[in-house]
Parts: structure tokens; C-alpha cells; sequence
């Protein structure tokens, strides 16, 4: 039986496990969307092609799977580079499929026509071009295992007009099977032998915990591990919620005191860049680095032990020998030391959690956003200050359940993000916070979630202000010199909800942020439409509470 390109690429999906393609549509891309109609995938038409790769990275990483998105040529594709830089950063595996002008009228000044592989090269782990249409599901598949192997990351396929639209015959096809390994990669075993005696011998050791935590799946190895020798933990990235934040092991806001003080870092796939300060700690500290990629190891700074391998994997090999040592390290001093570090701090920053001041303070929303959150609840963080204070309040307690743009500091991740999790999870409450500069990114994203019937609840902190650029901007020139960074003051961003057939509110008062809250997830749950909550809050509540962050250059 005859069938086109479009139904190949799809076939192909269908084959990985993947369930929806996100797009914006294109006439170069038409036969993919006819190919998924067979295939059984839906297709999830998004109103700009940056919001389509980014729901697509959100997929990815919430089905530790491939992420796809399809987008047309010239613009099209160019509209989705950024979200495929932050996915390369971010360390996740979308495959973004980018139509071309046909073959027969490449170099011809076709509509569109563009270089694009060559465009992606230095953002993707692979970058090519099909242009046999019988060559569809092997070089398709072989870019699904680039973007799995290893370290995850992006990949870019282009496949002309005339390729997509083709037919050949579906006997003639061979689609390829078992074509990547899910095997695990353990540690070196000199290496885990020379870090277990730098664990045991260490008096104030500490673990980092990163995106590759959640990646390898290896939150009940990290539990494990760290219950039982009394390590402090210290989450980053997707790491988030791999040990639950209210564990007493985990201590976020004492990572600067433990960093200043520790002798031994376990860094499990956290990179030493800016957010680690470089791997500047303690003087004299020594580190143990494990990542699955060899090229990580080493960078910023030396290593006294590198581990190439799965984490989990790694933390099963570390349990064994550490706990086999003639002298079992006991840290329980060191942890109390660092669990009263993390409680005074908790208490200063329970005055702003629970000001009565208006304009409501960043801490008292994220305090209030806090209440809602269990463990059927995904959170997305898109935006500068308040995303940055509310991850020192929000309880996060499973994986997966926070997620973040990630190193690159992509703002307009949030709806985007969210669609994936709502259709993946429609039972789950999914709820973004926003700053009121990144909604405007891709807030028109709020109409995707009409059409497709999910009630994604959408919090903005409004500040009326580039806050995150403007308030150490001020420090830096003075006021009347700073510029680029305001926006409209009090703007009714709710209407935006009421507009497209949402729920939208405005909160002036501190104590209406939960009760607002409640009413939007209420009204999702009865009519699967989303909403927006407007908080109008202080532009000067960060330099209020003494955090205001120094740019970082």
C-alpha cells in the first residue's frame, strides 16, 4: 500500500511512544499533520512556534522521553531556535522536525528556503537534513537515540515539501527496532572506591543534586544514600523535588553556610557554572563530580574524583562501599549544625511570608501559592525575582513536579510548559507563576488552553517592572538612568482570561491570594478552561526583604 512522508514521520512517533506533536501550522509541514490523523498522535496547534519547541522540551522532560514539535520553513524555523537553545542548556530531548522548500527548488529562491541545518549545528546534538523520503524512519530514529544517548539534548531534522509528500510503498519501508539501549552505566570502580574514602573521612560533607538526578531516576538511590550516612542535601534544577524539600535533609536555604564550611561535594550532574559560582566553596574543599558526561567533569574548576556514569547507578555503588567501610561516617552534628542555619533563616523570611503590607510582597504570594501545592501538583516557574523568591518557599516534595527554564534563563517557558503537563497529567492541578514581563512572551499561549480544554491556572506576580534588571539597575546608575525596564503599572492582565472564555481576577490584598486561587482551580475543574490571577505586588518588595541580586557577569 502506498504511503506519503507525513505518515512516516509519524509512524515513526508513533513507534517511540509519542503521543502528541506540537505545532504551529505551515504548508511545507501539512502531510506530518495528515500522517499523525492515522498514526493516532494529537496534534496541538500552538500561536507561535517558540511556544510549540518549548512545550515540546516541557514533554520531554515530564516523560523523561522524546519531545517533537514540527514547524514550517524559513520563520518558522527561526521562530523555534530560541526554545531549542534552551532545551541544548537544559539538557532535554526534543526532536524539532523543520520543513524546507522542495528539492527541485532549493537555490532557486523558493518561498522560505533558508539554511537551516547548519543554523543549528552549534544548539543541538545533531542537525541534518532527509531527502529521500525511504530514508524517513532511519534517520529519524537515528536522531531520537542522539537525543537520548548520553547526556539528553536536542536534535534538528529538515525534510523538504516534496519528501513529506511523496509515496512509496509501505512494504518496500523498514522501520527500525531496538534501536537504543536503555542500559545503565556504573562508575569506574577505583573511582567510587577513592570517593567512598573521601565521604568517610570528610567532617562536613555535602551533596548536590541536579537535573541528571531526575533524569537517571534516582530519587529512592538518593533518599537511600543520604538518610543513611546524615548528609545534607542541596537541589538544583530539576533536581528539585527528587528529595522532597521538607525533608530534613534537604536544606536550600543553607547551601551558602554549608558551601563556605564543607570539605567534601558529592556534585551529582550539577554543572560548576554561574549557579555554583564556579565551583568556588570552601577553600581546600575537595570534590567528587558524577556525570554521564566525561566532558563535564573538570570544567571550571579541578576534580578530585570524576565519575562518569547513570546516578543512580553511581549512588547504588556508593552505598554499598560506603557502608562497607571499616569507619561509618556519622554527620548528625553536621546536619544539626546546618538544619538550625536553615531554620533561622526560615524565620527571617516568615516576616515577609506573612506581611499584611499592600502592594503584597513577593515572599506573602509565594506563602500563599505554598498552601495550595500537593503532590498532584505541577508548578512552573517563568519569570525574575518572583519565580526566584518563590523557590525558597514552595514545597516541593516529588519529581518532576517544579520545572524551570533551566541554565539559559529562557523567560516564556510557562504556558508552553504547562500545556504539555496538562495534557499529559489532566488530573493534575497545573499552575504557573509568572512575572508579569515574561507573561507577555507568550501569553497569547492562554488561547491554545482554551481550544484545547485545559485548566491551566495562570498566577502573575505583577510588579509593573523588569523587576530582576531594573531594581539592581537603580543601584547601579541611579533611577533616572534607568531605563528599558518598566512596564504598564497595575495592568488588568486578567481581562486577557475573561477575553478568550477564561476566569480571570485581580488580588490587591493579601489575604484574597489563596481564596483566588481556589476559585480559579474550582472554576478549571467544572468547565476545563484556564485562568488567570492577577497579584498586583510591590516593585520595591525584593529590596524590602533585603534580596536583591547582583547581575551576574
Amino acid at each position: 500500500m502506498p504511503i506519503h512522508g507525513g505518515r512516516l514521520v509519524a509512524r515513526v512517533l508513533e513507534n517511540e511512544g509519542v503521543s502528541h506533536l506540537f505545532t504551529l501550522c505551515g504548508g511545507h509541514i501539512a502531510a506530518i499533520y495528515d500522517g499523525c490523523i492515522d498514526e493516532g498522535i494529537r496534534v496541538i496547534d500552538t500561536r507561535h512556534e517558540q511556544a510549540a519547541a518549548h512545550a515540546a522540551d516541557a514533554y520531554a522532560r515530564l516523560t523523561r522521553g522524546i519531545g517533537v514539535a514540527a514547524v514550517t520553513a524559513g520563520p518558522g524555523v527561526t521562530d523555534a531556535v530560541t526554545a531549542v537553545a534552551n532545551a541544548y542548556y537544559a539538557n532535554s530531548p526534543l526532536l524539532l522536525i523543520g520543513g524546507a522548500a522542495p528539492l527541485e527548488q532549493q537555490g532557486r529562491g523558493a518561498l522560505q528556503e533558508m539554511e537551516q541545518v547548519a543554523l543549528f549545528k552549534p544548539i543541538t546534538k545533531f542537525s541534518t537534513a532527509i531527502h529521500q523520503t525511504e530514508r524517513i524512519p532511519e534517520l529519524l530514529t537515528q536522531a531520537i537515540r542522539i537525543a537520548l544517548s548520553g547526556r539528553p539534548g536536542p536534535v534538528f531534522v529538515e525534510i523538504p515539501f516534496d519528501v513529506l509528500i511523496q509515496f512509496v510503498e509501505e512494504d518496500a519501508i523498514a522501520f527500525p527496532t531496538l534501536y537504543r539501549t536503555t542500559a545503565r552505566a556504573y562508575g569506574d570502580r577505583h573511582a567510587i572506591e577513592k570517593a567512598a574514602q573521601l565521604i568517610v573521612s570528610a567532617s562536613h560533607p555535602v551533596v548536590l543534586a541536579g537535573t541528571q538526578v531526575y533524569w537517571d531516576d534516582a530519587s529512592d538511590a538518593l533518599r537511600a544514600f543520604v538518610e543513611e550516612f546524615d548528609l545534607p542535601v542541596f537541589p538544583n534544577g530539576m533536581g528539585r523535588g527528587t528529595l522532597p524539600m521538607n525533608h530534613p535533609n534537604c536544606l536550600p536555604l543553607a547551601r551558602g553556610a554549608a558551601l563556605s564550611q564543607t570539605d567534601v561535594v558529592l556534585s551529582l550532574g550539577v554543572p560548576m557554572d554561574f549557579r555554583m559560582r564556579y565551583g568556588k566553596f570552601a577553600d581546600g574543599c575537595q570534590l567528587i563530580q558524577v556525570d554521564v558526561d566525561a566532558s563535564e567533569i573538570g570544567r571550571n574548576r579541578a576534580v578530585d574524583v570524576g565519575i562518569v556514569g547513570n546516578t543512580r547507578a553511581v549512588l547504588e555503588q556508593l552505598m554499598d562501599t560506603v557502608g562497607a567501610a571499616s569507619r561509618r561516617p556519622n554527620q548528625a552534628d553536621w546536619l544539626a549544625q546546618l538544619q538550625g542555619v536553615e531554620e533561622e533563616k526560615r524565620t527571617a523570611q516568615a516576616i515577609w511570608e506573612q506581611s499584611e503590607e499592600r502592594p503584597i510582597h513577593q515572599l506573602r504570594l509565594a506563602h500563599e501559592l505554598n498552601k495550595i501545592l500537593d503532590d498532584d501538583t505541577i508548578i512552573i516557574g517563568d519569570g525574575g525575582d518572583v519565580v526566584g523568591l518563590a523557590a525558597k518557599v514552595l514545597t516541593i516534595t516529588e519529581p518532576g513536579q517544579w520545572m524551570d527554564p533551566g541554565p539559559l534563563g529562557c523567560l516564556g517557558v510557562g504556558l508552553p510548559f504547562a500545556l504539555a503537563a496538562q495534557l499529559l497529567h489532566p488530573n493534575k492541578k497545573v499552575i504557573v507563576l509568572n512575572g508579569d514581563g515574561s507573561f507577555g512572551l507568550n501569553g497569547m499561549e492562554f488561547d491554545t488552553a482554551v481550544r484545547f480544554n485545559l485548566p491551566i491556572v495562570t498566577v502573575i506576580g505583577n510588579d509593573g517592572q523588569w523587576g530582576e534588571i531594573r531594581l539592581p539597575q537603580i543601584a547601579l546608575v541611579g533611577e533616572e538612568r534607568a531605563i528599558a525596564t518598566e512596564l504598564t503599572p497595575e495592568a488588568h492582565y486578567e481581562k486577557i482570561a475573561e477575553a478568550f472564555g477564561g476566569y480571570g481576577e485581580a488580588v490587591t490584598e493579601p489575604n484574597e491570594i489563596e481564596p483566588a486561587l481556589r476559585r480559579a482551580l474550582e472554576f478549571g475543574k467544572k468547565t476545563c478552561k484556564p485562568s488567570i490571577v492577577n497579584v498586583l505586588l510591590d516593585p520595591q518588595g525584593v529590596i524590602k526583604a533585603n534580596v536583591l541580586r547582583a547581575y551576574v557577569l
